[in-house]
């Protein structure tokens, strides 16, 4: 059976590695050739995800039979009707779908959608409960006087930074600022990471039928 696989992690602190590697195995075991991966770092609690979009789209088109994911709560944290309406387009399309991690989510079995409901009703309860303890996190931290966010510039870096706006290449920068050049090179790469970060994202002005970029083997 054509299969895909569908892996997703909350943060950048977070990998997929051993979700892949876990999800390789599973189709290896039961004779399923992987046609495409999807993994992507986004939250579960939206849809507008762009490997989740692709995925779906593909299961459309019919490009796989079988989707493959570690369980629910990595396919969708969006809540139970919103989870089960994922599920019911992927039946719709003509695709089945397995939780290596949840074999009992069996929607063959007169109690299959059942399960799914409670799956994600659970799903969506463990999501507010870590919104609701980084909160809580939070205002204990404030409360004692810590600092919230990123820490402020070091001097080394700001004089990187004018160094850089002047227009200095960076062997030049790293004798101005005492510095090795591998270190100009990180602050920078940091500079630009923060500054894209903090930045508002421009609207998209390509057509309708714009490429997105995807991490789809």
């Amino acid at each position: 059976m054509r299969a895909a696989i569908y892996a997703r992690v909350s943060t950048d602190e977070q990998h997929p590695e051993n979700q892949i590697a876990e999800l390789r195995a599973w189709c290896a075991e039961h004779g399923h050739a992987v046609v495409a991966e999807y993994v992507e770092q986004e939250s579960g609690a939206k849809a507008e995800r762009a490997q989740f979009r692709r995925m779906m789209a593909d299961a459309a088109r019919r490009r796989f039979e079988l989707l493959v994911f570690w369980s629910l709560d990595r396919l969708s944290r969006e809540g139970v009707a919103q989870t089960i309406q994922h599920l019911a387009r992927l039946e719709h399309y003509g695709v089945k779908f397995r939780a290596v991690r949840q074999p009992e989510l069996d929607t063959t079995a007169p109690w299959g959608w059942v399960i799914v409901a409670l799956m994600a009703a659970l799903a969506d309860i463990e999501r507010q409960l870590i919104r609701e303890r980084t909160r809580a996190g939070l205002a204990r931290a404030r409360a004692l006087g810590k600092r919230i966010g990123r820490p402020p510039l070091s001097a080394d870096t700001l004089r990187i930074a004018q160094a850089a706006a002047e227009g200095k290449s960076q062997r030049e920068i790293a004798l101005l600022a005492g510095v090795s050049p591998s270190t100009v090179r990180r602050r920078l790469a940091q500079l630009r990471t923060t500054s894209n970060a903090t930045s508002p994202t421009p609207k998209a002005t390509s057509g309708p039928h714009s490429s997105e970029r995807a991490l789809v083997r």
